[in-house]
């Protein structure tokens, strides 16, 4: 219990320790200024009373000498004594003395000691400081001549009382000693106050910097990248350098002695489904189906489509056992499935089930190339492309996603299943999949970006998609400024309770969960890595088929013929290398893997024109013979040849304008097992918050793609060594099980919560029946 109490207090006593660390050395400060202030104060009080003094001394003197002047001392004795009498009737004069010219007294009031001449007092009037102690106390001597035009005229001695000075300087010393009393404490509670707000200022920070948030700052202030609550401080960057190097080095440390701690693979996800989630059943929909049937010249052939949302889910579905609901877009789909529209899948495994649906020619133009990749597609990427909105697309696109939410509602054996959304083809699908099923458990996750409001404000119907969506039990985005994104535009457009502290919004009294979940990609088996050929291998086989030189620095990217991938831009930068380095012409080639994607739409042809033109002009210039220094292959490659693309590779290229996660950065890291190989990563892609080990650029910037690709070149193996070390340890960790664990684990503890809830109000219902019962 006293270990959980100073853990407990630990942050308010480091926190009290730095203010006393801060208020220690001002008290001194302090104390020593007063100390240094007070008898400095007390010298210029007592040289103004001093002054003040002598100048009344000469007024009494002047009011006084012309009455004396008028009186014969020898004469008239007793009226000039009664005359200096009358004098010293004022409370500050303590007496006065007539002195003759020769220095003797003639006359003196009954208060002016006897013991003190005339000579005695002009010495001491004399002094730079006329102060003089007696017995009855300190008195200020002033003398001045009776007429001060004759030389040797009779003068006055006037003693004035000091005790007043005194009390004045003591009250002075007091009020001295009480402002700076109350300025001490004014300073001592403002810095109280600011080493507080210090303190948690460093706290957020540091918490900003271990949950990975740190100070990297997508400069595209139009699309989705936005600070969070908590941000590191700028100041805080070389602390935020440092903490990341040394936890990698224990990371590194910890793995190599003990492994990895608890991985998430395919044994966890489904011990967890059959606790968290025990006996549930799990529906997945997506537009895309994980397995493809083709009719060919050999037969029905099967292929898995080069999709990162595939990549992503279909591990996952392989340790749920559960159905996916999708698209059947392939030549032989109808041929294979059974009299429900179902097939099992994989073809040598059978793991789950995927169920098709089936979509027109024009149900699938209105819904998926129109609205979905004309409109919401360039909307969420804000890609420069302009969103196209059109009626009739929309009445399509609510048509599909009502025709799916039926499929759901079909294929569920019960009235709760869990159900995953996949994607921006279906923000419609989950509150109708609620209307008609309100226990289930439905967790959206959005595969692409979400911009600003202001940018989202652009869709016709953007309160009916935030609507649909909210329909969700869980809502997931790929990172926090995602769901920050959302929130606001929540906020803007639909009447909504929002909880920030618990990221949950409640729309109609149902609430979501909006949480970031970042997506991976399932790591390599043992059994799939001995399938591999060594990167000796395979850059032979990859240099023999493109006949490459053996000297050549190969780069590789791998996109979809997409604009949101900035191939255009990796293009510039390989163009603008081979100028401003000369010595890589011959050398350098960059291997442009671009799947033909989307190509009924005019702006991917316009696009795929356009990169070709690109390609050829570049090839023209600086390619010979037997050299081209982009070699662009627009055709599909299976997970198989991209393997062994990426382990012949130098590096790997990804400068996406704008990307959710992208899943390319993943694979290259996971194909090397050889800790070498360099990954460029564009920082607007969601990957560039977890792979920092990468070199981050900034695409839209052509001469810092362009010196990352020269760092590349020429970085050491050791470097490379040490930063992919590190990446594949990163990947590793947190693959696709950890992200769906981490989605279903969040499921399961609302379900959970909902179940125990309905309970309490079903007895609470009977306990108030059985009380009305007589």
């Amino acid at each position: 219990m006293q270990t959980l109490r100073r853990v407990a207090r630990g942050p308010g006593m480091k926190s009290l320790h730095l203010q006393i660390r801060f208020l220690v050395p001002l008290l001194i400060t302090l104390t020593l200024a007063a100390l240094l202030a007070l008898p400095l104060l007390d010298r210029m009080t007592l040289r103004w009373f001093s002054r003040d003094l002598s100048l009344r001394g000469a007024m009494v003197a002047k009011t006084l000498s012309v009455a004396i002047s008028d009186i014969d001392p020898s004469a008239q004795r007793e009226r000039l004594r009664n005359l200096l009498e009358r004098g010293v009737l004022d409370e500050r004069l303590v007496g006065i003395a007539l002195c003759a010219p020769d220095g003797t007294q003639v006359m003196s009031t009954k208060g002016f000691p006897g013991s003190l001449s005339c000579k005695e007092a002009e010495a001491s009037a004399a002094l730079k400081d006329p102060r003089l102690e007696l017995t009855s106390g300190a008195v200020h001597i002033g003398v001045f001549p009776v007429n001060p035009a004759q030389p040797d005229a009779e003068r006055l001695v006037l003693l004035h009382d000091l005790s007043l000075p005194d009390r004045r300087s003591l009250d002075t010393r007091r009020y001295m000693i009480i402002f700076i009393t109350v300025l001490g404490l004014a300073i001592a509670g403002i810095t109280m106050i600011v080493a507080q707000l210090s303190w948690r200022g460093w706290v957020s920070g540091m918490r900003a910097i271990l949950r990975g948030e740190g100070l990297v700052r997508p400069l595209l202030n139009t699309g989705g990248f936005r600070g969070g609550p908590e941000t590191a401080p700028p100041e805080l960057q070389p602390l935020e350098v440092e903490i990341r190097q040394h936890i990698r080095e224990l990371e590194d440390n910890l793995y190599r002695e003990h492994g990895p701690l608890t991985p998430w693979d395919p044994e966890r996800l489904r011990s967890l489904l059959r606790t968290q989630l025990r006996g549930d059943q799990v529906i997945v929909v997506s537009n895309r189906e994980p397995y493809i049937h083709q009719r060919g010249p050999d037969g029905i052939t099967v292929s898995r489509p080069a999709s990162g949302l595939v990549t992503a889910v279909e591990p996952v579905m392989r340790a749920c056992s559960g159905t996916w609901i999708a698209h059947g877009s392939g030549s032989a789909d109808r041929d294979v499935v059974d009299a429900h529209d179902r097939v099992a899948v994989p073809p040598d495994t059978q793991d789950y089930l995927l169920r098709r649906v089936w979509l027109s020619e024009e149900e699938e133009r209105g819904y998926y190339q129109g609205f979905a990749n004309e409109g919401l597609w360039p909307l969420c990427h804000v890609a420069h492309v302009r969103p196209v909105f059109r009626e009739s697309d929309w009445a399509q696109y609510k048509a599909v996603n009502q025709r799916f939410a039926d499929a759901v509602v079909a294929e569920a054996r019960g009235d709760d299943p869990v159900v995953l959304v996949q994607d921006y083809h279906f923000a419609l699908l989950p509150a109708m999949v609620r209307e008609k099923l309100p226990k289930a458990t439905i967790i959206t996750f959005w595969h692409i970006p979400w911009p600003n409001p202001e940018s989202f404000g652009i869709c016709p119907w953007r309160r009916e998609l935030l609507q649909g969506m909210l329909g969700s039990t869980i809502l997931g985005f790929h990172t926090r400024f995602h769901c920050k994104n959302f929130t606001e535009t929540v906020d803007r457009y639909l009447e909504a309770r929002i909880e920030h502290e618990h990221s949950t919004i409640s729309y109609q009294d149902e609430p979501t969960l909006v949480q970031s979940y970042p997506i991976s990609i399932a790591w390599p088996t043992d059994e799939e890595r001995a399938g591999w050929d060594s990167p000796a291998d395979a850059r032979a086989a990859v240099f023999e088929r493109l006949k490459l030189a053996p000297d050549t620095v190969l780069a590789v990217g791998v996109d979809r013929f997409d604009y949101t991938k900035g191939i255009l831009e990796r293009l510039h930068a390989v163009e603008r290398l081979l100028e401003k380095h000369p010595q890589w012409q011959g050398r350098f080639v960059l291997v442009q893997v671009a799947a033909p994607t989307r190509n009924a739409l005019e702006e991917y042809r316009e696009f795929q024109d356009r990169i070709h033109r690109v390609t050829e002009r570049i090839n023209l210039r600086f390619g010979e013979a037997g050299y081209k220094p982009v070699v662009l292959l627009a055709e599909h490659h299976d997970h198989a040849a991209l393997m062994t693309l990426y382990r012949a590779a130098h590096m790997c290229v990804v400068t996406s304008l704008h990307d959710g996660m992208n899943l390319v950065s993943k694979e290259f890291i996971a194909a090397r097992d050889d800790d070498q190989g360099v990954l460029i990563l564009s920082r607007f892609a969601g990957a560039a918050r977890e792979l920092q080990e990468a070199l981050v650029i900034n695409p839209y910037h052509v001469e810092e793609t362009t010196d990352a690709l020269h760092r590349a070149a020429l970085m050491p193996p050791q470097e490379q060594r040490e930063r992919m070390a590190s990446l594949r340890m990163t990947v590793r960790e947190f693959n696709v099980y950890r992200w769906a664990g981490r989605m279903l684990t969040d499921a399961g503890q609302w379900r959970l919560r909902e179940r125990i809830t309905r309970r309490v109000q079903r007895r609470s219902r009977e306990a108030g029946e059985e009380t009305l019962t007589p």
